[in-house]
């Protein structure tokens, strides 16, 4: 009898760990009101697809090659992402809609792929890529061989500093405040803002637009942008942690305002998960975890600079903007998974969506050594080293600073998140009932329970008052 009761706890184990899995990379909508967006149909999808493959193939003019070309890549992507649709899981998020996510997730294996089939080719070969997908990249020269950077930095006007107020410094800004809202935690931003511009420094004899005046480095960009955007960003966290979350369904609100306010609030996320990176007995592996996510940051934020420079676009080219909006897409829920696979005990891997992340960072990386060899040739390996190791001695500082920062002053906030983990427990345990009496009690059973707790939730539409 014993190695039955031991087999049996080992399924309850793994049961438990499928269960923690699945939440971070297939979450479930609960609570579905509108049973037409959520149900499969795929019959529909395939006929659709048939058809326009036929209308395509058939109705338009072949004659162009290089139009052939391009609406033959662009229609095996679309249709991609159709079977992502129908296979790809939904990841941790299910706001507006899993499709969504579910296509981002497309997105981002198409790219991985991309990159994979990029750096098995020689320079000429990318060359006659890139002209091919804009001619007018042929004329493009690089932003650091047109402008003078760092210069006259004694000299400080109103006018010079009015000057670096443009587009680019709102991005920055507006970058920083949403990164502060996936990340949430005041020290983990502050510590990526310093230490990338002591990336900046280190590697400016590589990239020329990295040298800017002090006041520049400092005020500017440390204090006002990144520091603002940080601010902001963190505001929102704390405001949107203190919300009580209750959905109402858009079929119990009877007024057409009451609706378009619901419609509109499907954009908003269904739940705030307050996060708490450390922990006053957090494991070596676990702040192991967090060095290696912020290392994988600043490898992500060179790419995006050294992509540009070897392969010649500017910053407001397509390829730029597309590929960090791109980024940031898919960067939200990999920061999930990751967190869930670092806090969780009971969470054993990594999301998919958080490993095609690391795949594309580093074949990145790998596609800029392999084509900037002659940028790559000019560099100074005492900054290398020097970089490398003030990086991970600022990183591990501000470690060390942030968890003695919670062992000594994080016990309100340890109960707040101990409450929160119990919720979670509790909404766990609360599935695994649900599936057993859904697996004992017949379909129409289970089908009067699941209305009869939906109604729940019918007293108020989005956030109410705080906790």
């Amino acid at each position: 009898m014993a190695p039955n009761q031991g087999s049996r706890m080992l399924s309850k184990d793994d049961a438990n760990c499928k269960l923690h899995f699945r939440m971070i990379n297939e979450q479930q909508v609960e609570d579905i009101t509108i049973d037409f967006f959520y149900k499969p149909h795929t019959i529909t999808l395939l006929t659709l697809t048939v058809v326009s493959i036929m209308y395509f193939a058939f109705t338009r003019d072949d004659g162009d090659s290089d139009n052939n070309l391009r609406v033959g890549l662009l229609l095996v992507g679309s249709f991609f992402l159709v079977i992502s649709v129908l296979a790809f899981p939904n990841g941790p998020f299910t706001r507006p809609h899993p499709v969504i996510w579910r296509m981002v997730f497309g997105l981002s294996v198409l790219y991985f792929l991309f990159l994979v089939f990029l750096i098995f080719l020689n320079w000429d070969q990318v060359k006659a890529l890139l002209y091919w997908l804009d001619p007018n990249l042929r004329y493009a020269t690089r932003e650091a061989d047109v402008m003078e950077y760092a210069i006259n930095c004694h000299v400080i006007t109103w006018e010079r500093i009015r000057s670096h107020f443009d587009i680019f410094a709102f991005g920055h800004f507006w970058g920083w405040a949403m990164k502060a809202l996936l990340i949430r935690s005041y020290g983990l931003c502050w510590t990526i803002s310093i230490t990338w511009e002591l990336t900046e420094l280190f590697f400016m004899h590589l990239l020329p637009n990295f040298a800017e005046c002090w006041w520049d480095q400092v005020i500017l960009d440390i204090l006002l942008c990144n520091g603002g955007g940080i601010w902001l960003g963190m505001t929102v966290c704390r405001f949107l942690e203190m919300r009580t979350y209750h959905w109402a369904s858009i079929k119990d609100i009877h007024t057409t305002t009451g609706k378009l306010k619901r419609a509109v609030l499907q954009f908003t996320p269904a739940s705030w998960t307050y996060v708490r990176w450390f922990d006053p007995k957090s494991s070596f592996q676990r702040v192991a975890g967090i060095y290696l996510f912020m290392i994988v940051w600043q490898l992500t934020e060179l790419n995006t600079f050294f992509l540009k420079h070897i392969f010649v676009f500017q910053a407001s080219h397509p390829l730029s903007w597309c590929r960090i909006l791109f980024i940031g897409i898919i960067t939200a829920p990999t920061v999930r998974q990751y967190y869930a696979y670092l806090t969780d005990t009971q969470c054993k891997r990594v999301g998919t969506q958080c490993w095609v992340f690391g795949a594309i960072a580093f074949l990145e990386a790998l596609a800029c050594i392999k084509f900037g060899q002659d940028l790559f040739s000019k560099t100074q390996v005492l900054y290398v080293v020097l970089w490398l190791l003030c990086l991970a001695f600022i990183t591990l500082l501000c470690l060390y600073g942030m968890i003695w920062y919670e062992q000594n002053y994080g016990r309100r906030l340890k109960n707040i998140a101990d409450c929160d983990d119990s919720t979670i427990i509790d909404t766990y345990d609360n599935i695994l009932e649900t599936s057993k009496e859904k697996n004992s009690s017949s379909n129409s059973t289970s089908s009067r329970r699941r209305k009869g707790g939906s109604g729940k939730n019918k007293t108020i539409n989005g956030t109410s008052g705080k906790k």
